[in-house]
């Protein structure tokens, strides 16, 4: 295999976050040293969308934008809220006190699902105690390339999902979940991408998570499949080129 297949793809990750501010050179060049070949920066909402840009302008041929909003928003933790029409379900109870907020939430990822259709580009979905809705919506709304990133749903609704040609993507922090390992059993390693959602979600609880932590997920899923993490590494990378073809112009640049 190439060199696209010798290294990792971050699938999902919030490099555009205030945490990466004062280290971002460092932080890239960690991840670089620990073998990710590519970052796909994931928006939050429409006030990133500028740096996201221009960090994959200045990072060109390893920073690749994605532009969306997310289903909860607000920067503050007081201040968050369900997202208004004025990408994904967030079905967590304390976003969605209303049957009102659920259903602007799915006018929203419709709009969104719409706007990829048309554009041919993929889709990163958020979804929280929203699984089995959300792969509902996305099959209903016709969506073919999906990745479901860090999916807390039942591994039987997961299932629905990789019927459907839908990609699941595993962060570090699965490592410390059962819900995680039980799914990572029953997913295909041919559904499977890598992701670290940093600075969340990382292998430690309440520290920030970078990209380079993506080998933990590999090591992870390797350990729980009985595989090596090579072969992790390769599947995972091919997934990727799949889901995002346009990874494939910036892998061979």
């Amino acid at each position: 295999m190439g060199a696209e297949g010798v290294g990792f793809v971050d699938c999902h990750c919030h490099l555009s976050a205030a945490d990466f501010d004062s280290d971002l050179e460092d932080v890239l060049e960690r991840a670089k040293k620990a073998g990710v070949l590519a970052i796909v920066a994931v928006a939050e909402h429409s006030g990133e969308f500028e740096k996201i840009m221009q960090l994959s302008e200045r990072y060109k041929g390893f920073v690749l934008p994605c532009l969306g909003v997310h289903p909860v928003q607000g920067l503050l933790p007081e201040d968050q809220r369900s997202v208004t029409l004025k990408v994904g379900l967030d079905f967590s109870p304390r976003f969605t006190r209303t049957d009102e907020h659920k259903e602007e939430q799915r006018r929203v990822l419709i709009k969104q699902i719409q706007l990829a259709k048309k554009l041919n580009l993929p889709l990163n979905v958020h979804s929280r105690s929203a699984g089995r809705p959300t792969i509902n919506l996305l099959r209903e709304q016709g969506a073919e390339k999906v990745l479901l990133h860090a999916f807390d749903g039942r591994p039987s609704v997961a299932m629905e999902g990789v019927n459907a040609g839908y990609f699941f993507s595993i962060p570090p922090s699965s490592a410390r979940s059962e819900q995680k390992q039980k799914l990572i059993k029953q997913l295909p390693l041919s559904s499977i991408c890598l992701e670290t959602d940093s600075p969340a979600l990382g292998p430690t609880k309440q520290e920030r998570n970078e990209p380079k932590n993506i080998s933990i997920s590999a090591e992870f899923i390797a350990q729980v499949k009985g595989v090596s993490v090579e072969e992790v590494k390769e599947v995972t990378t091919q997934n990727a080129l799949k889901l995002f073809p346009k990874l494939r112009h910036l892998l061979q640049k």
